[in-house]
């Protein structure tokens, strides 16, 4: 590939392209892996994945498990598409002697491309999570009002139920955030973002260039669509298992509403130190698996579009494989 120019604009809209098509596929499951991570011991709503997911549709209705949607359906475009195009971009210029990239070289790619994504990817997490989050946030005010009923039954005052509190929207929140706190409002949870999507990226880009080259056919040309399509699966899933902790901690420092009695963060340190001491362990795998099934097909099918060169079709390019 040394002596090829990537194209950069293809690559970008092929980054787009399986971004929309992913997040459309997944956003249900993201959503429950929202919520099953931001709730508290002692506050627990919901059980499971399939619980959280049966729930939201009882209460909120089939599209309640897209709330928080659109803001991934905007952002996701720029966001993929820069990851992706960033590991190809660094990939080329480690490779321009003409040597086959070594591990450390694939590694450091991995680095630029998530150290890159965060300019989109935080801004987005921030909005995406307020919104997902609010149905967990009412079904735990419905779930300790009607408590309070059944607690207050005998007593002569009867209890009065709390209005329900309206649900914001993607630009009511950015308009509250820039107004009450500027630009950093929407990139609260910035280094707690690196510190998930630099490590991913160092996990995912290798360990998938590495799986796609062992199903290349031995003619040397590229690898089948289903084998771009498993090693993007495999590579997504095992790297974000290794990032989950990191992941917790994220969500619950860009949340902001709180239910009942839950914890407050002051930092990373602060966040990780206060999950440890009253959750365990544990909890730090919370949503691990719902990570897992989200990231595999979102980029099994990123990496599907991005190495069909469906953009290149398009536009009329020649495609390089990386």
């Amino acid at each position: 590939m040394a002596d090829k120019q990537i194209s950069l604009p293809a690559k970008l809209i092929n980054g787009g392209i399986a971004g929309l098509i992913g997040v459309t596929c997944v956003f249900p499951i993201d959503l429950a892996k929202t919520r099953l991570q931001n709730q508290q011991n002692g506050q627990r709503v919901y059980t499971s994945m399939s619980d959280c997911l049966i729930k939201t549709i009882r209460s909120e209705g089939y599209f309640g498990m897209y709330r928080g949607a659109a803001v991934n359906l905007t952002l996701v475009t720029p966001e993929k598409a820069i990851k992706l195009a960033a590991n190809d971009f660094f990939r080329y210029q480690l490779s321009k002697d003409g040597q086959k990239l070594t591990l450390f070289k694939e590694m450091l790619a991995g680095c630029g491309a998530g150290t890159c994504q965060v300019i989109v990817t935080t801004p987005m997490e921030m909005l995406k999570i307020q919104l997902q989050d609010a149905g967990r946030l009412a079904a735990q005010r419905k779930i300790l009002s009607a408590q309070a009923q059944l607690s207050g039954q005998g007593s002569a005052q009867p209890s009065v139920e709390a209005p329900a509190t309206p649900r914001p929207t993607a630009t009511q929140l950015t308009r509250d955030l820039l107004r009450s706190r500027g630009i950093a409002g929407l990139y609260k949870g910035l280094g707690a973002t690196l510190l998930r999507d630099v490590p991913f990226s160092i996990v995912y880009f290798p360990l998938f260039a590495n799986l796609n080259e062992l199903g290349r056919p031995a003619s040397g040309e590229k690898s089948p669509f289903y084998v771009s399509f498993l090693a993007g699966c495999v590579a997504g899933s095992a790297a974000a298992v290794a990032v989950n902790p990191c992941d917790v901690v994220k969500t619950r420092l860009q949340s902001l509403q709180r239910g009942v009695n839950e914890d407050t963060y002051s930092g990373f340190l602060d966040c990780a130190r206060k999950i440890l001491r009253n959750e365990g362990p544990s909890a730090f795998l919370k949503g691990a698996y719902c990570r897992a099934l989200v990231i595999a097909p979102l980029f099994g099918i990123a990496q599907v579009v991005y190495f069909l060169g469906i953009a290149e079709t398009l536009l009329g390019l020649p495609r390089v494989q990386p």
